[in-house]
């Protein structure tokens, strides 16, 4: 499979939150956009460190990573932000490492986006062509 790749919108949540209630300016909600890469071996999202500074995301603990070659390492977990791909949107955290943004699986799934090998693009699930439908079973 070559390499998928889609531009994507990432907001500060705590901002919007705050615009929601009143306390923000709608004007000084950051936001960064970015062409992403869509890793479907990675689980979570992942953001540089220059991106979770510009999005202004504090850390809400660690989690290990681990790299295709083995090795594992402790990273910091961002807050939420929320993410923006294909016009449909998600609450996400993501680890800070890196220097690209990258859509994981769990993002992927919460988004209801398919990877369309053949094409090398991201596609809505076709079953669900307007809107992401979640299962719970």
């Amino acid at each position: 499979m070559g390499e998928v790749r889609v531009m994507v919108r990432l907001t500060n949540a705590v901002d919007q939150a705050l615009v929601r209630r009143g306390m923000l300016n709608p004007e000084k909600v950051r936001i960064y956009e970015a062409d992403a890469l869509v890793d479907t071996g990675a689980v979570r999202c992942v953001l540089p460190s220059h991106v979770v500074q510009r999005l202004g995301l504090e850390t809400m603990g660690r989690r290990v990573a681990e790299y295709a070659d083995g090795r594992l390492e402790a990273v910091d977990l961002t807050e939420p932000f929320t993410l923006l791909v294909l016009e449909r949107e998600e609450l996400e955290n993501a680890m800070v490492l890196g220097d690209e943004v990258i859509i994981g699986q769990t993002a992927l799934e919460k988004l209801d986006l398919f990877v369309d090998c053949v094409n090398q693009r991201l596609v809505p699930n076709p079953a669900h062509p307007d809107q992401p439908v979640s299962k719970v079973k």
